[in-house]
């Protein structure tokens, strides 16, 4: 028998990503023939700005393709900032500013950079499947904090107190989140404000979907605004993935003291150098120019999340919270878990996402992955035609449950 090539210990420690290989299997279906409905995939289903995509064209004609600053090229950090001053009144110099190969890249690079053995850090949960492995692997231990349905997936004082130790260094937040599309509210930002500034916390501040937000001239709430003196405590991530729907571009950003950009620039150093040219250049169309697209594209997704909850809250032994941001639903399948079809039993979420699969043709994600096997996350980003579709089939493979 021939010797495997022995693995590094850390890779006991994670798992491939579940909402990527739910999709590829779904998309290997498709191939296939298959009529399958792809609920799973975490990206919006326009097409990247045409503005976006003709300054990307013009790099490569312009021989804009070799090697660039490390954190980025100089007008796109200084577009990055004049944003946020715009935006947010929030005011950042250049060199707190770096550009990653996705926001995933900079989460990373982040966590390599502050996160070290004997540290924990807090993520509530629900959370996003790559929270837990990207602290991990930074050698530090990710500790859940549980919120709950009953409560829109808000962080409650008392489910953060409970989890807040000696060693804990820090906490990621996600508003609006995924997978439950929810937003923190003013009361839980005000309390983890109050911790982190009392115990030396740094929060890790997740916007990746902050331009898709439902309620109408909605500013979010944010821990900058509620305590502006967190600023030299927090760490802002985000990029163009969804907001300019431009997830294989791979282009995000963070923003935050200028020694711990420092730190995640060093990290960025040794493994990408620095994100691809041509996509920081079209990155730089979408956050300096027209702000249009976002706003047209959170409008097209409106009245799909609206039939998406109001299909499911009908469906019998299914609660579904009506998120007010991103682009998912996190509906409850536990009362159905136990039963059977074909002899086979719906023990979880990762049976009812495989079965769904193979009896609907429905690629979903289940919960298990996002840490709450009660329920499975669909995506609401495709047609309202699929979605109508795949309410049918839902109820359908449902109701074959006994």
């Amino acid at each position: 028998m021939e010797k495997q090539i022995a693995l590094a210990d850390r890779m006991k420690l994670i798992k491939p990503s579940p909402t990527l290989a739910v999709n590829a299997k779904a998309k290997a279906m498709k191939a296939a023939g298959a009529d399958i409905l792809n609920f799973s995939v975490g990206e919006p289903d326009f097409d990247t700005p045409d503005h976006v995509c003709a300054a990307g064209k013009k790099a490569i004609d312009e021989g804009f393709t070799r090697y660039t600053a490390v954190p980025g090229i100089p007008e796109l950090r200084e577009a990055i900032v004049a944003r946020y001053a715009a935006d947010r009144g929030w005011h950042y110099e250049p060199d707190q500013v770096q550009v990653s190969c996705g926001g995933k890249h900079g989460l990373y690079n982040m966590a390599q950079a502050l996160f070290g053995p004997g540290d924990e850090v807090l993520i509530p949960t629900p959370y996003w499947v790559s929270y837990p492995p990207i602290v991990l692997l930074a050698g530090a231990t990710p500790v859940f904090v549980p919120l709950a349905e009953n409560e829109n997936f808000d962080l409650t004082a008392e489910n953060l107190s409970r989890c807040v130790t000696e060693k804990t260094r820090g906490i990621i937040l996600n508003s609006p989140s995924n997978p439950t599309g929810a937003i923190f509210s003013a009361k839980a930002l005000e309390k983890v404000a109050e911790l982190a500034m009392q115990k030396g916390w740094v929060v890790i501040s997740d916007d990746i979907y902050d331009t898709i937000v439902y309620e109408d001239g909605a500013q979010i709430p944010h821990i900058l605004d509620i305590e502006p003196r967190m600023k030299d405590q927090t760490i802002i991530l985000n990029g163009v993935s969804k907001s300019f729907a431009m997830t294989g571009w791979r282009i995000g950003y963070s923003l935050g003291p200028k020694h711990v950009i420092a730190a995640m620039n060093k990290i960025q150093s040794q493994s990408t150098s620095n994100p691809a040219s041509v996509s920081q250049k079209a990155a730089l169309a979408a956050v300096a120019g027209p702000q249009d697209f976002p706003v047209r594209m959170k409008e097209s997704f409106l009245p799909r999340r609206e039939f998406i909850v109001q299909q499911l809250t009908a469906i019998k032994g299914i609660s579904c919270v009506n998120p007010g941001g991103a682009f998912y639903v996190f509906p409850t399948f536990s009362a159905y878990y136990g039963k059977k079809f074909n002899g086979k039993v719906i023990a979880g979420s990762v049976e009812m996402s495989e079965y769904l699969l193979e009896e609907s043709f429905m690629a979903t994600v289940p919960g298990a992955a996002f840490g709450a096997d009660e329920f499975v996350r669909f995506s609401f980003a495709t047609s309202m035609a699929a979605i109508t579709e795949g309410m049918k089939r839902l109820q359908e493979a449902l109701a074959k449950l006994a």
